[in-house]
C-alpha cells in the first residue's frame, strides 16, 4: 500500500531550518493497521499529512499503491484524497449549522454523486457507528463522543482505501476514548482498510502489533507477534486440605470538506 524511502521534510522557522522527518524509510502493507507515537514535535503529524498527500516531502518519495504522491499534480492529488482516503482529526471539524447526516454528506460532494446516493451513504455509515437514530441531530446536540463517531463516518461514507487519523481521541474523556477506538477498529477489521493512527497515548499504542516511534524526526518501527492463545498457566497448588473447594479454578488474567458551504449540502 504505503511505501517510503529517504523522506526528509524541512521547515524554515526564523533563520534556522528544522528537520520534521529526517530519512524516514516506512512500509505499510494492504490492510494493516500502524500505530504511530512519540513525543510532541517528534514528527507524528506531519508523516501523517505526507501519508495523506495534505503535504510534499522535501526530499525521498512517499508512494501509494505504485504511485508517487510527490509527482501528481494538485488536482490530482486533490481526487486521490476525494476517492481514496479518509481523515480523522483530533477536533470534529463538524459544520455547525449541518446535521449529522448533513456533514456526513459533504465528504461526498467531491465525488459527483447525486443526491439519493449521497444520502444512502451517509446513513450507511451513520449506522455503522451506531448513530442512525442522531443522522438528524446538530453538532451541539451531540456528545463530544457523538461527535467524533460522526467525524468517523464522514470518513468512511466515501468508501476508502486508507483510514488516516490523527490523535481521534484526544479530545475525549478515557471511557469514551475506548469507545471510539471500538468503533475504529471494528471499521479496520469488518473494511479491510489501511488504519494508521497518530496517538502520543500508550494506552492505544500497546493495542497495535505495528508501532512507529517518531523522535527528532527519525524513525523506529516495533513488530509484536501475537501467537495463538493458549491455556493460562495453573496457579501455585493451595495446601492439600484447601484444595477440594477450588480445583479447576484459574485467576482471572486491548476531513472537512472545504466545497461545502455553511448554508448546506448543494443538491443534485
Amino acid at each position: 500500500m504505503y511505501e517510503l524511502t529517504g523522506v526528509t521534510k524541512r521547515y524554515r522557522r526564523g533563520k534556522a531550518t528544522v528537520n520534521a522527518l529526517d530519512g524516514v524509510s516506512l512500509t505499510v502493507p494492504t490492510g494493516d493497521r500502524l500505530v504511530i507515537k512519540g513525543p510532541t514535535g517528534g514528527g507524528k503529524s506531519t508523516l501523517l499529512q505526507l501519508l495523506g498527500g495534505l503535504d510534499r516531502a522535501t526530499s525521498g518519495s512517499v508512494v501509494l499503491d505504485g504511485t508517487d504522491l510527490s509527482r501528481l499534480s494538485e488536482a490530482k492529488l486533490t481526487r486521490l484524497r476525494a476517492e481514496r482516503i479518509g481523515f480523522v482529526f483530533q477536533g470534529f471539524h463538524l459544520i455547525p449549522t449541518l446535521s449529522a447526516r448533513e456533514n456526513v454528506e459533504t465528504a461526498l460532494v467531491p465525488l459527483g454523486l447525486r443526491t439519493a446516493e449521497r444520502r444512502r451513504r451517509a446513513a450507511e455509515a451513520l449506522e455503522s457507528v451506531g448513530l442512525a437514530e442522531r443522522a438528524g441531530h446538530l453538532p451541539d446536540e451531540l456528545s463530544g463522543g457523538q461527535q467524533q463517531r460522526v467525524a468517523i463516518a464522514r470518513a468512511l461514507a466515501k468508501r476508502p482505501q486508507v483510514l488516516l487519523a490523527d490523535e481521534p481521541t484526544g479530545n475525549l474523556d478515557e471511557s469514551t476514548r475506548d469507545e471510539v477506538m471500538e468503533v475504529l477498529e471494528s471499521r479496520w477489521r469488518e473494511l479491510g482498510l489501511t488504519f494508521v493512527l497518530v496517538t502520543h497515548d500508550s494506552s492505544l499504542a500497546r493495542r497495535a502489533d505495528r508501532v512507529a516511534t517518531l523522535s527528532g524526526g527519525r524513525i523506529s518501527l516495533t513488530e509484536r507477534t501475537r501467537g495463538p492463545a493458549g491455556p493460562a498457566p495453573a496457579p501455585p497448588g493451595p495446601p492439600a486440605e484447601a484444595a477440594s473447594g477450588d480445583a479447576g479454578q484459574l485467576p482471572a488474567g486491548d476531513v472537512p470538506s472545504d466545497d461545502v458551504p455553511s448554508g448546506g449540502v448543494p443538491s443534485a
